[in-house]
């Protein structure tokens, strides 16, 4: 059986993810795991956990790209290192899909080369986004992501003055509850006692 999994890093990626799960139909897998989650040092996918769990010797696990699968060399051979325990291949689209057996010395060689060239390209491509952004501070033509929620304080606590509670004020203006109530928290500790 051949499984694929689609990720994305955001969920504003969404021609990226659709893109993945295009290829990997096309590519013959009875089912894609779907993610949009980091796969930074650290962070949880369930959904690669899942299929981690579902796959059975002799089923392949399907990549569109090398890159959706782990960000790190470490993490990568992780992911490879658990495949080969249970008899599973890994086929990655962007080679030809051609399967990468991981059990051969060979195999382990070229999927180590690659998945440090991902790790390589990620580095530069996130050395090239931090000097764009200093010069563009530098130039004072870039000041950040403004807060969504901070702006709308006057307005939390209008509704909730008006009788609100935290998730119908969430949902009238399209913020966290989280984030409503850090906004009446911080009112309540800078209000005057009474």
């Amino acid at each position: 059986m051949q499984l694929g999994y689609a990720r994305t890093s955001t969920t504003d990626q969404a021609a990226g993810l659709a893109d993945q799960q295009a290829k990997l139909t096309a590519a013959g897998c009875e089912r894609v795991y779907v993610e949009q989650a980091s796969a930074a040092e650290g962070r949880e996918r369930p959904q690669l956990d899942a299929l981690l769990g579902f796959l059975r010797q002799g089923d392949a696990l399907v990549v569109a790209r090398l890159d959706r699968l782990a960000r790190s060399t470490l993490d990568l051979l992780g992911v490879v290192k658990r495949l080969d325990a249970d008899g599973v291949a890994l086929r990655v689209l962007d080679l030809g899909g051609a399967d990468v057996d991981t059990r051969s010395p060979a195999g382990r060689m070229i999927i180590t080369m690659l998945g440090a060239i991902a790790e390589m390209e990620r580095g530069l491509m996130l050395d090239r986004q931090r000097a764009g952004v200093a010069a563009a501070r530098a130039d004072g033509k870039y000041v950040g992501r403004q807060p969504t929620a901070r702006r709308q304080s006057a307005e939390v606590l209008r509704l909730r003055d008006a009788g609100n509670d935290a998730a119908a004020i969430a949902r009238q203006l399209g913020i966290s509850r989280r984030s409503v109530w850090r906004i009446i928290s911080g009112a309540e500790a800078t209000a005057p006692a009474a």
